[in-house]
């Protein structure tokens, strides 16, 4: 530091992504995405069952009663799971370089974000990590809220909207803010 350089704390020319990161080839990969592009985002509103079909089809594990809408988004179909009777909203992101397993009667609300990789801050080559998300059965994560990798949101945790969450979140408690923490008990009406 005497002369004056500074260090170099990020040199993205010596990024290389890991083999067999994204799960596929890169000519699965392209194919995905040009299905999602085409066959799943111009699809009308109700067939749910047809983007579940294309879903499954590049490897998704989809459950009974899913209702996807066609603006949401899924990087990569082979390391996402959704379980019976729940919703994703219209331009939620499913950032799935991680596994993402989204439980039963789970909500994704609109314009959220579950964002399951990054890259390695300590590392000059910006390594690429893919850390799972698991939001638990009847969650439900509401609109504009940002997941960060390797969280969990516990059985039937509410996170209210324009959350961002870095951390897991416990059960049945109505958690919110930046960053998010739990304020008080889920309690049910039946």
């Amino acid at each position: 530091m005497g002369n004056g350089r500074r260090v170099s704390v990020q040199e993205l020319n010596r990024f290389q992504l890991p083999a067999g990161f994204r799960g596929r080839s890169a000519v699965v990969v392209q194919l995905w995405w040009l299905t999602q592009a085409t066959l799943f985002r111009l699809s009308p509103q109700f067939l749910y069952g047809w983007r579940s079909m294309l879903l499954r089809l590049f490897g998704a594990r989809v459950g009974r009663g899913v209702k996807i809408r066609p603006a949401a988004t899924v990087t990569y179909p082979w390391k996402f799971e959704i379980g019976d009777f729940s919703w994703v909203g219209d331009d939620a992101v499913i950032y799935c370089l991680g596994d993402v397993k989204i439980g039963r009667n789970a909500v994704v609300s609109q314009r959220s974000y579950l964002c399951a990789g990054d890259h390695d801050p300590a590392s000059v080559a910006f390594e690429i990590r893919g850390r799972p998300i698991v939001i638990e059965d009847e969650a439900w994560v509401c609109a504009d809220v940002f997941v960060a990798p390797g969280v969990t949101i516990a059985r039937g945790a509410v996170i209210g909207a324009r959350s961002s969450v870095f951390k897991d979140m416990p059960s049945d408690m109505i958690c919110t803010g930046h960053p998010c923490v739990p304020i008080k008990r889920r309690t049910s009406g039946n």
